[in-house]
């Protein structure tokens, strides 16, 4: 699997001696020196519950872990520290002092910093009105708001009254907010009157006002009066306190994209997110009160919720909202080098789209120079964005991230001892039972498969809201009973490195060989002309054809023959003959969800004449036409 590359980056021993993870060895009694991560790996997994107590223990999560370690018969129905009490806020809101906690960005330049006990203070205004207003456990609040303080603080005020909080970004439709938000129906909806993105203002009160008329039992804030609330000078706390949880009490209400059908809203829980973030910033990222985190996300994104999450670990977030682009290629390098990140997140586009531009971040961020950790995800990132990252910023760290909403976490991602090789996850997150297996469910090494989880995790969700458990068995149990089924498609190396290839649902049928859409990808990636593609299958006599559509990096630019017959000869050589598109087709855009996700299946669905479901949950469903009814296709 791996192209045995030598490693983009290795750990300095110094570094690696002084990470948490080597702390946490030795506070469980392993000798980090005569072990190395695959060894910890099979570790955390044959001692799961001891573990994951003390993943608890070495975060210093707040709270009471309780005598039981897990309850449940199946892996469908386990759940870890049940009889746990604990606030999400408060693991949040532990510290205090005039260090920096969070730091608000805009793209039009705007930006607010509090100390965590500015925060806190702030958290505690809003908490006591939230109260007033029928906020308490077993409550939802919901948020339609850009990626700021607004977000951050009612979530917080939210969750320390015991309430779940669920969000999506304010470039949604009102019928892709009724989609999710009718289903929890949240006491309070706190929205944004308008945001900016690209240098363009957007108006949302219509559609909000829209949506919030269709929840009755609903009260509707704008993020003016949360702002007026959380500047309101009050002794809060003596008043609401932090409720005291259960472990297995609702966190969070994420969503699916919702390009399939209705959006299934997930519900995650308390114990089990700060048990999977806590590990995942301390033990995988080695981050501490001394980094800085900015992940370029919304709050419709998971990824929102795994950076605000890291406050627990006394790190400083930053908050970008904005387009990422905007004004110029560098905005979010330049708020990392303004802002001294330790730790930045970008998608594999971005990345992408600077390295076809000829960006030279040396050249022009020269100040980087505390940025030590590069992460990614949302998609796959290609092996040559990883070599581009490994030229521009030598010495950094770059950890590609897998996992999803359904699991709010990670199956596989980096770690402090594991040197990184282009298109290679490091290994799979401690604690977590990763295998790929073929379809009769054997386990496989070094072949292509389907991504499950052997065993119990605590960040598994609750179930779906409002759901008898049935639909959640079919979505993760089914496939595999009793084995999480996550829907991913990619391999594992004898030495535990990753590799995803796209989407299971997504992978495309030759001849009876699978092939996984990032596998077309990443050889696009090589063509500097082309800014981006995507890989669909077209019924087609009674078999199917493989369908490649390019968007061009120069908008005026016609593709034209010759250049087809070299890019359909590359994937050959690169590749396979059975990865070769039958056809090759120009767009001028590609379909996208609002967290910047590539939507194959809407796009399969179009070019097959079937119908698309919720296109309200797109950022640009217009683009569809292009995949429509085209004469090529017929």
């Amino acid at each position: 699997m791996s192209t045995r590359d030598v490693p983009i980056w290795s750990p300095d021993e110094d570094d690696r001696l002084a990470s948490s993870l080597t702390r946490f060895c030795a506070s469980v009694g392993l000798d980090q020196k005569t072990s190395d991560f695959a060894d910890l790996h099979r570790w955390s997994i044959d001692n799961a519950d001891e573990f994951w107590r003390a993943v608890w223990t070495h975060t210093g999560i707040v709270g009471a872990a309780g005598d039981r370690d897990r309850c449940g018969e199946t892996m469908f129905d386990t759940r870890f520290l049940p009889d746990a009490r604990l606030n999400y806020a408060a693991n949040l809101l532990r510290f205090e002092g005039e260090r920096t906690a969070v730091i608000a960005v805009t793209e039009t330049g705007s930006r607010e910093a509090l100390s965590f006990t500015e925060l806190s203070d702030q958290v505690a205004r809003t908490a006591l009105r939230f109260q007033q207003l029928g906020v308490g456990p077993g409550e939802r609040v919901a948020g339609c708001v850009s990626n700021g303080l607004t977000a951050l603080i009612s979530m917080l005020a939210a969750t320390s009254l015991g309430a779940a909080w669920s969000s999506c970004s304010p470039d949604f439709g009102a019928e892709a907010m009724l989609d999710r938000f009718g289903q929890i129906q949240p006491r309070l909806l706190i929205a944004a009157s308008a945001y900016s993105y690209g240098g363009k203002p957007f108006d949302c009160r219509e559609k909000v006002e829209t949506t919030a008329a269709a929840l009755p039992a609903t009260r509707l804030l704008w993020d003016a009066e949360i702002d007026a609330i959380r500047s309101t000078p009050v002794d809060a706390f003596a008043a609401t306190g932090y409720a005291a949880n259960r472990g297995d009490d609702p966190l969070f209400i994420m969503f699916s994209s919702g390009t399939t059908g209705a959006p299934k809203c997930i519900v995650h829980s308390i114990a089990g997110t700060l048990l999977q973030h806590r590990k995942e910033h301390d033990l995988h990222c080695d981050l501490g009160a001394d980094d800085c985190l900015m992940f370029y996300t919304t709050c419709g994104w998971m990824m929102w919720n795994w950076l605000v999450s890291a406050l627990a670990g006394g790190t400083t977030i930053v908050l970008y909202d904005g387009a990422p682009f905007s004004p110029d290629l560098g905005a979010l390098l330049r708020v990392a080098e303004q802002e001294s990140v330790t730790a930045l997140g970008i998608s594999p586009g971005y990345v992408s789209h600077l390295a076809k531009s000829g960006y030279d971040i040396a050249l022009e961020y020269p100040k980087l120079d505390r940025l030590r950790l590069i992460l990614s995800t949302g998609s796959v990132l290609p092996d040559e964005s990883y070599r581009w990252l490994a030229q521009q910023l030598p010495g950094r760290q770059v950890a590609s991230i897998s996992g999803g909403t359904d699991i709010l976490g990670c199956f596989a991602l980096g770690n402090p001892w594991t040197p990184v090789n282009a298109g290679e996850i490091s290994g799979p997150g401690l604690g977590m039972a990763l295998a790929f297996v073929d379809d009769a469910g054997n386990p496989i090494i070094d072949q292509k498969g389907e991504l499950v989880c052997t065993e119990p995790f605590p960040s598994q969700p609750l179930g779906f809201f409002g759901d008898d458990g049935s639909r959640y068995r079919r979505a993760y149990f089914e496939r595999y009973p009793g084995v999480w089924h996550h829907g991913d498609f990619g391999e594992i190396s004898a030495t535990g490195a990753v590799r995803i290839h796209g989407r299971s649902d997504a992978v495309l049928n030759r001849g009876g060989v699978r092939i996984g859409t990032a596998e077309i990808y990443r050889q696009l990636e090589k063509l500097p002309y082309i800014n981006e593609g995507v890989v669909v299958a077209q019924r087609w006599q009674e078999d199917s054809r493989i369908i490649l559509f390019v968007q061009l990096r120069d908008p005026d630019a016609v593709l034209d023959d010759s250049e087809v017959r070299y890019l359909k000869a590359h994937i050959r050589t690169e590749t396979s003959p059975r990865h070769v598109p039958d056809l090759v087709l120009q767009v001028s855009d590609v379909p996208k969800t609002r967290s910047g996700k590539t939507v194959e299946l809407a796009i399969t669905a179009a070019v097959n004449g079937d119908a698309i479901e919720n296109v309200g949950a797109l950022a640009n469903p217009e683009s569809l036409e292009q995949y429509r009814n085209r004469p090529e296709l017929a």
